[in-house]
């Protein structure tokens, strides 16, 4: 009997890519705004270079003081077909699960919030990588579905961030049967914050990215960290570490004075962004 991989074994830090190194992720600073792009045609199906890429992008931009928000968005049709079934493999299958989990820890412990948008199918992978977003927009030609189960599989991603966002038992359903779900169902699950029309789109974006980036950035992250960091553990605890985060760092900042100084002053604040 082969002995047991521990995921500790399993999820080792490598060198990070630089941005100009990319093959399957495009990165663009916009202003206060980084967007990441996947783009692998024509499904934009995920393997372990293109995850790596995706990991190494956000925690660049983690990095960054004078980024607000991180937009993750795909080229073509299709948001994402999932993995590459090449990658399923026995001799790939840790590899490519541990760009996966970088990924994904990448995104929920960037320091900016991440939104996704979904203009296209977003088939298993391409559906946890959704998960791992902080908010999602949606048009009705996304449509979601968890098929792992179908091919003698399951999604551990999934599996783990799913039930926090639409319950145990609704994900369970997902899970168990590899239906696919409309956007409208998305949405009325909780998986999609906001569904638009296609011609909307870019328009409820654009609204969303400047109601965000009008904000303190330093003051987005701890509001994000109290949000996540409170996920899987009791009531108590949650709260402790969110009221830990608003004395002992928010209290500290200049912007939150600020706030309070133009509030009032009755006029808008100056962000310094610390």
């Amino acid at each position: 009997m082969p002995d047991l991989v521990q995921p500790e074994e399993t999820f080792a830090k490598r060198p990070r890519k630089s941005p100009e190194q990319f093959e399957f992720i495009r990165y663009k600073l916009e202003g206060p705004v980084a967007r990441l792009t996947l783009h692998h045609p024509e499904h934009n199906l995920l393997n372990e270079a293109m995850l790596r890429e995706l990991a190494d992008g956000v925690a660049s931009v983690s990095e960054s003081a004078s980024v607000k928000l991180i937009v993750l968005d795909a080229a073509g049709k299709v948001f994402s077909g999932g993995v590459d079934i090449g990658e399923y493999t026995a001799d790939r299958a840790f590899s490519m699960l541990d760009g996966f989990h970088s990924a994904c820890i990448a995104m929920v412990e960037a320091s900016q919030p991440v939104l996704v948008v979904v203009d296209g199918p977003a088939i298993g992978g391409g559906a946890e990588l959704i998960a791992y977003g902080d908010l999602v927009i949606a048009t009705p030609r996304a449509k979601f579905a968890l098929p792992e189960i179908t091919i003698g599989m399951f999604p551990p991603l999934a599996s783990t961030m799913f039930p926090h966002i639409i319950g145990p038992k609704r994900a369970l359903e997902l899970i168990l049967t590899g239906e696919a779900i409309t956007a409208e169902r998305a949405r009325d699950l909780g998986l999609v914050n906001r569904l638009v029309p296609e011609a909307q789109l870019q328009t409820a974006v654009n609204e969303m990215i400047a109601k965000i980036t009008a904000q303190s950035g330093a003051v987005l992250g701890m509001a994000k960290r109290a949000v996540i960091g409170g996920m899987g553990i009791s009531l108590r605890d949650a709260l402790r570490n969110s009221m830990s985060i608003f004395l002992n760092e928010l209290y500290r900042t200049e912007d939150s004075q600020e706030g309070l100084r133009a509030l009032l002053e009755k006029r808008k604040p100056q962000w310094k962004n610390r």
